[in-house]
């Protein structure tokens, strides 16, 4: 071919292919418009505004009546909470009750795929305190007892902390605290470096605002073990904690726990039978129109945060002899200008909490 016909064929074949990327420019612009939409869309639908992704969760609780609902409410919610164990502590009754309990909440929730671990069995330095006054000898009000047919897990639930967090992915586990802090503490001093596995720690506790409800100053949850509490309080993890400040405004009523009953099923019927009998203290004691179910708040808390208001401080634990024992002294307008180490939640949408627990006790057997 000629030179002069070559030149002209390569100048056609540039010219082709450059015309060619000038039309599909539009067309693959579109097509990534279209491909960049669905991904966000798809993402939108993972993350509803108000639904916090899916956790992986720990339960360290004492149940008590209020632990049991706390409890049933979190393994009805499956999506959100992949539970994987409970861990008991004395506190509400003694560690024997607290685990059988435990275990009789899972066992009514139908979800024997959870392991139940027993941990410590007495706070760390203090005398061991219960209050069976609020919870009944067998430390559930208002329904029969009996010992589950699945046993405890083999080991210790310190021991599992330690060995489950040690393996965990960086800042991957969420941990519930519904009772006193002591097995948390102990597995802190045991192995420091847990602390990377924890994503953080929701926990019932303190006071400030509202006053203590075991002393003038004290909340039980950290009263029963202040020193394991100080522990916990200056671990580094981040920290939420719901005090008797926000569950004294997320009371019940007679229609809250009328729904509940009236959802027809034995978890309806077992959480409105506990409520009728649980809340009667406090609404005497304190005579306030409804009672409080203070652990389940750290659930409802953890499926839908947008209930809940709060702000960082810094909060510290008065474990001296006196008055002030068991304290959680909050530093809520920032006058000592020291660090922030908790999420300290002072408000709560109290119907829409109930809204949620009733919803979710539904999906129960």
């Amino acid at each position: 071919m000629p030179l002069k016909s070559t030149a002209s064929a390569v100048a056609s074949t540039t010219t082709a292919r450059r015309l060619f990327f000038l039309l599909a420019l539009p067309v693959l612009g579109l097509v990534i418009l279209i491909l960049s939409l669905a991904a966000s869309n798809a993402h939108a639908a993972d993350a509803t505004p108000g639904k916090p992704a899916t956790r992986t969760l720990i339960i360290d609780t004492d149940p008590g009546a209020d632990d049991v609902i706390a409890l049933l409410f979190a393994m009805a919610s499956p999506d959100e909470l992949k539970i994987q164990a409970l861990t008991t502590v004395a506190g509400n009754v003694p560690l024997a009750k607290t685990s059988r309990n435990a275990r009789l909440a899972r066992e009514w929730a139908k979800r024997p795929d959870i392991p139940v671990y027993a941990g410590a069995p007495r706070p760390l330095v203090r005398t061991p305190i219960y209050a069976a006054d609020i919870h009944g000898s067998e430390g559930i009000t208002g329904v029969k007892v009996h010992e589950p047919s699945q046993p405890l897990a083999d080991g210790n639930a310190v021991d599992y902390l330690i060995r489950t967090l040690r393996a965990a992915p960086e800042k991957s586990v969420t941990l519930a605290m519904l009772g006193p802090e002591t097995n948390l503490a102990l597995a802190l001093t045991q192995a420091p470096d847990i602390t990377r596995g924890l994503r953080e720690l929701v926990l019932m506790g303190g006071a400030h605002f509202n006053g203590g409800n075991i002393t003038p100053t004290a909340e039980f949850n950290v009263f029963a073990d202040p020193h394991a509490a100080e522990i916990v309080l200056k671990s580094g993890v981040p920290i939420t904690m719901l005090p008797l400040d926000v569950t004294h405004k997320v009371l019940t009523s007679p229609e809250r726990i009328a729904k509940l009953r009236g959802i027809g099923n034995q978890a309806g019927k077992t959480v409105a039978d506990i409520l009728d009998a649980y809340v009667q203290h406090d609404m005497q004691y304190y005579g306030l129109p409804g009672g409080p179910v203070h652990d389940a708040t750290v659930i409802g808390y953890l499926l839908q945060p947008s209930l809940f208001k709060g702000r960082q401080v810094n909060v510290e634990v008065d474990s001296r002899e006196g008055i002030g024992f068991g304290q959680t002294a909050v530093d809520w307008y920032g006058g000592l200008k020291k660090p922030a180490n908790v999420n300290w939640i002072a408000e709560g949408d109290a119907q829409g909490f109930f809204d949620l627990l009733t919803q979710r006790i539904s999906r129960l057997p």
